[in-house]
């Protein structure tokens, strides 16, 4: 399995970057988790947007979904040009059912629903799912193909529930987006310290930092993670490949 940041940021994203995105790939299978502002951009220095095999979607904030729109437009555009493609699958949770209903657009996308405590087939990889505690609702999820394991803990204040979700994870991609010393001062969010606190608890093999804020020194965040979790460690570098 491989696992290639598309994008690192929380919020927006910076100059020529993305918000926090991940294509996760496996025997030739490629799947986007999470499709937010300058995603589409990012993802076609990796694989062309038709490459594409599924979308999931942890929750439907806009630095989460932006890109979603224009990623079904380019589709529109393929057919036009004579290269139709089968319905992509796009996974997001139906408690929004407003948000739910555009994952599913003119036969090119469709919207499939996920669940707390599902477990999905979703090409090679099975997929399971744990609430996270944010302002809207919202997913972690873990791709397990092989007995090898990537979570993604989504976006999330500390949560005890995702220390067993994550028990013994090859690779942990946590958010970190606070600094410490604003530690529960901002809704829905987790500091460095808190992702390498979830690192240790869960026994994870290495720990990938992301939708990191965009003002300060995001390496602080990584050494206040580093102090608690005493594993492989780094802030999640887009382009780069995860193997695990």
């Amino acid at each position: 399995m491989k696992v290639i940041p598309i994008g690192i940021w929380g919020g927006y994203p910076k100059a020529n970057s993305a918000t926090s995105s991940f294509l996760i790939e496996h025997d030739g299978f490629h799947c986007l988790v999470d499709c937010g502002s300058g995603v589409l951009s990012s993802l076609q220095n990796t694989i062309p947007l038709e490459m594409l095999d599924a979308v999931v979607i942890s929750h439907y904030h806009a630095d989460h979904i932006a890109d979603i729109g224009s990623l079904q437009f380019s589709r529109i555009i393929n057919y036009y040009l004579g290269k139709p493609s089968p319905p992509l699958p796009i996974y997001g949770h139906d408690q929004d059912e407003e948000n739910f209903s555009k994952l599913t657009y003119k036969e090119q996308t469709i919207g499939v629903p996920i669940h707390e405590n599902d477990v999905v087939k979703i090409g090679p990889f099975e997929v399971s799912f744990c609430e996270t505690t944010h302002p809207v609702y919202c997913l972690a999820m873990k791709f397990t193909v092989n007995e090898r394991s990537v979570t993604l803990t989504a976006d999330t204040e500390w949560r005890d529930e995702l220390v067993e979700f994550a028990k013994e994870t090859d690779l942990l991609i946590s958010e970190a987006n606070l600094y410490e010393e604003h530690l529960g001062k901002s809704p829905g969010h987790m500091a460095g310290s808190e992702a390498g606190k979830l690192a240790k608890m869960a026994g994870a093999k290495n720990l990938l930092l992301t939708h990191l804020p965009l003002h300060g020194e995001p390496t602080e965040i990584l050494y206040a993670a580093s102090k608690v979790y005493d594993g492989p460690a780094e802030l999640a570098v887009v382009g780069k490949v995860y193997e695990v």
